[in-house]
């Protein structure tokens, strides 16, 4: 948990951080976009293969190198920050690096929820897991803006090394995955990587699972992007508003997270993670709809509880779902799905030229709603999904017991 929460602030806050020194090096909006390209493009070309690298290589250890690369890479700015001899082009390639990296880092930490805590504890774990990401929603930005209104860009830096730092040193207090499966895989990446999408293929309810987890993230989730141009044009707030309409974001995912998490580990989630998908639509046409920005507010936060209690629940039967020796892979595919909402952006962008940012939001939101109705109507595995969880929890247990019986297992 500690060293999650030391990760994620520095992640998210480092966000902000580039955006500033990007816009402050070159004062063009285009740079801004080219920073988030040579992040995103990186982060999903690699992606597959750093699933597959976690389900080869013993998880702790590459966690601990993949962030050991990312603490060089903003020492290596913040040393150019020092000595005052940074370009646009170094926070290209450093933007670069940290997308290449993070492939690699992100599927193993999540698999290693499940072989830390075990299939009896991951709902409560990925819960607090998902609490820790939202809350960096907002603490993140924030202390980074703060750091750069009294010490300067230096100063953000050096609190993220720090955090970098504390993060690495936490995993190192993790026991070794002593169930890897590295051996068992066939020598080439490419066939681990393609056994992998095969696996999924082949696996019906893991595959509706990701599914159902990838339409809201293609079809709603694409509004945050849009908060700047509903503090302008909607309601006139500035700069101001659009922190606090992050601010709700971020406090609504919180809330959502610690939500679940309190539902302990309860086997019925497909109709809780169903409902609260559909309603995180629903409060979002809501919110589009609102001409007041303080009573906007409400549906906003209520949307974003939605949205993280649907995802958390989503992430947590495919975890229970996914045999260990898949779990990196089957990890990767799930951050290759919340790396295409910016491909959502795109249609979005371009309704809200022709008919406004609020009619687009909603033309989103009502496909949703649709697609997410149809598709419980009609798939049987998704109405199904708990007791196919069930069933492989039993496995696990039954397993479980075996080895404990078998003295051999002990040997």
């Amino acid at each position: 948990m500690a060293g999650n929460a030391a990760f994620f602030l520095a992640m998210q806050g480092q966000v902000l951080t580039r955006t500033f020194l990007a816009w402050e090096l070159t004062q063009e909006e285009m740079s801004l976009a080219y920073i988030n390209i040579a992040f995103a493009i990186p982060m999903l070309i690699f992606s597959l293969l750093g699933g597959a690298m976690s389900d080869r290589i013993e998880r702790r250890k590459l966690i601990v190198i993949g962030q050991l690369i990312l603490l060089a890479n903003e020492c290596t700015i913040m040393g150019l920050l020092i000595v005052g001899t940074l370009e646009f082009w170094n926070l290209l390639i450093a933007g670069m690096i940290a997308g290449s990296i993070m492939p690699f880092i992100m599927p193993a930490r999540t698999a290693l929820v499940y072989n830390v805590v075990g299939a009896n504890k991951l709902g409560g774990a990925m819960a607090l897991s998902s609490a820790v990401m939202n809350l960096s929603r907002i603490l993140g930005p924030a202390m980074m803006g703060f750091a750069i209104s009294l010490y300067s860009t230096v100063g953000a830096y050096i609190i993220a090394v720090t955090l970098y730092s504390t993060s690495v040193l936490c995993m190192l207090g993790i026991q070794r995955n002593k169930n890897n499966h590295g051996n068992a895989l066939k020598p080439s990446l490419s066939q681990d990587v393609l056994a992998g999408i095969m696996y999924v293929k082949s696996y019906r309810p893991l595959l509706i699972c990701i599914l159902f987890g990838l339409a809201p993230m293609l079809l709603a989730m694409p509004f945050q992007s849009f908060l700047v141009v509903f503090a302008d044009q909607v309601w006139a707030v500035g700069e101001r508003g659009l922190g606090i309409l992050m601010g709700m974001s971020g406090l609504g995912g919180v809330i959502g997270s610690i939500w679940v998490a309190q539902r302990g580990e309860r086997i019925d989630r497909t109709k809780l993670m169903t409902l609260n998908a559909l309603l995180f639509g629903v409060l979002i046409i809501v919110f589009s709809l609102t001409s007041n920005f303080y009573l906007a507010l409400i549906p906003l936060v209520f949307a974003n509880i939605c949205s993280s209690a649907s995802q958390t629940l989503n992430t947590t039967t495919t975890q229970l779902l996914v045999d260990d020796a898949q779990r990196g892979r089957t990890s990767s595919l799930m951050m290759m799905a919340y790396g295409l909402t910016p491909l959502g952006v795109l249609p979005m962008a371009f309704l809200a030229q022709h008919i406004g940012v609020q009619w687009a939001t909603i033309t989103g939101c009502v496909t949703l709603v649709f697609i997410l109705t149809g598709f419980y109507w009609q798939s049987q595995t998704l109405k199904t999904l708990d007791q196919a969880v069930k069933e492989k929890l039993n496995r696990l247990n039954v397993s479980a017991a075996n080895a404990l019986s078998d003295p051999d297992s002990h040997a």
